[in-house]
């Protein structure tokens, strides 16, 4: 099937259940502007980790991987009254540009955005007792899933979700001698999953705008 047939689709469910508004079409303009790769998630893909987080009544979510604030907007909108969000994002400049946008959006007070590795926020959220978490939405740097799923699943409590994007890599992920670094790290998310009793999970592979990729949610038991 064709990629322009993917990206109808995705632009027809968009437009009658994942419409934009000014804030989120605003954040998207921003992070054009200003230079910020465009691997946000598609809005179909905003709109179901926000479906996902008030399924669950969330309170609490965790994101790794800020980058202008996209997807933060839609988890943000998914928290009740006096929720709370924290967002990790590596780059300065990234967050420089979603913090605008969560201002633009009234969210400010709802998001606490990070600045730095995710891996060097960990130790900090720990001392501070952050958690635990209802919702945890990963994507950031894709070596590093494995080590972010296995914090995420220490501090998010039962019945929580754990939703970690770009698991499938156009395929690659059945490809054990594939070339791209990220794999083996993917293949390592499953593989723990596939063994541990505290979560049950699955992946759905995503076709559209983006192109070939797939989500994976895990359950926390």
């Amino acid at each position: 099937m064709a990629q322009e047939t993917w990206t109808a689709v995705d632009e027809y469910v968009s437009g009658l259940l994942a419409p934009h508004d000014e804030a989120l079409a605003e954040a998207l303009r921003a992070s054009e502007e200003a230079g910020l790769p465009a691997i946000q998630v598609s809005p179909p893909q905003g709109k179901l980790l926000q479906v996902l987080a008030q399924s669950i009544g969330a309170r609490t979510i965790l994101e790794f991987g800020t980058l202008g604030g996209y997807s933060t907007i839609w988890l943000a909108r998914a928290l009740p009254e006096g929720g709370r969000l924290i967002t990790l994002e590596a780059e300065p400049h990234n967050a420089a540009v979603a913090a605008a946008n969560l201002h633009r959006a009234g969210l400010s007070e709802a998001v606490d955005l990070r600045v730095g590795p995710a891996l060097d926020a960990l130790p900090q959220l720990e001392a501070e007792g952050a958690g635990p978490f209802d919702f945890v939405f990963i994507d950031a740097d894709k070596a590093n899933t494995p080590e972010y799923f296995a914090w995420s699943l220490d501090h998010t409590g039962s019945g929580g979700l754990i939703v970690s994007d770009n698991v499938v890599r156009n395929g690659e992920l059945a490809n054990p001698e594939s070339d791209d670094p990220t794999i083996p790290a993917q293949r390592r998310l499953h593989e723990v999953q596939a063994t541990d009793s505290r979560v049950e999970a699955t992946t759905i592979q995503v076709v559209g705008a983006k192109g070939h990729d797939g989500l994976n949610v895990a359950l926390v038991a």
